[in-house]
């Protein structure tokens, strides 16, 4: 079994995609979202682009899927969601899931694992600090708790919203 976080967010219709994405996610990895560790769900500006402000979390999961399984699950989600194949990087997202962590592993294919904005953006760190705290980013060797205490939380501005799920 594999322990895998995967980053969720959304900036259009973001109450009804962030429930639409758990529900997916939750369908594709087990019978219930109540096995899923779920932080907080968090809003915050868009970054890299001028865009309305995101609704973003992070889920932690236990599957026996490997890593290729996971992100063609993930793609296949954000597909049915509204994603296109030639979406740019940084704009709009009715549905953005992103594998942050597999394990320990550290690879570039078929994703970037440990994904670089786990270090840059709160709306990454803060949520996987809260269900991940004691586990150690397996390149710079601390723990999430300890990163999010020492980033610098002027650098982005993001607060905790009310649940929709």
């Amino acid at each position: 079994m594999a322990n895998i976080y995967i980053s969720l967010g959304s900036n259009i219709e973001r109450r009804y995609h962030v429930k639409q994405g758990l529900i997916a996610l939750s369908h594709e990895f087990s019978e219930s979202i109540d096995s899923f560790s779920l932080s907080s769900l968090f809003e915050s500006a868009a970054v890299g682009f001028d865009g309305t402000p995101f609704y973003n979390m992070v889920i932690g999961i236990e599957t026996p899927c490997n890593i290729d399984e996971v992100t063609d699950i993930l793609r296949k989600i954000e597909y049915s969601h509204g994603r296109t194949a030639d979406a740019k990087k940084f704009s709009p997202r009715t549905l953005d899931l992103d594998l942050l962590l597999y394990n320990n592993l550290i690879t570039d294919k078929p994703a970037q694992i440990p994904r670089d904005e786990i270090t840059t953006n709160a709306f990454i760190l803060w949520p996987l600090s809260q269900i991940a705290p004691e586990l150690d980013h397996p390149i710079i060797k601390k723990c999430y708790q300890d990163l999010w205490q020492n980033y610098d939380k002027s650098k982005q501005q993001i607060k905790i919203i009310d649940r929709c799920w």
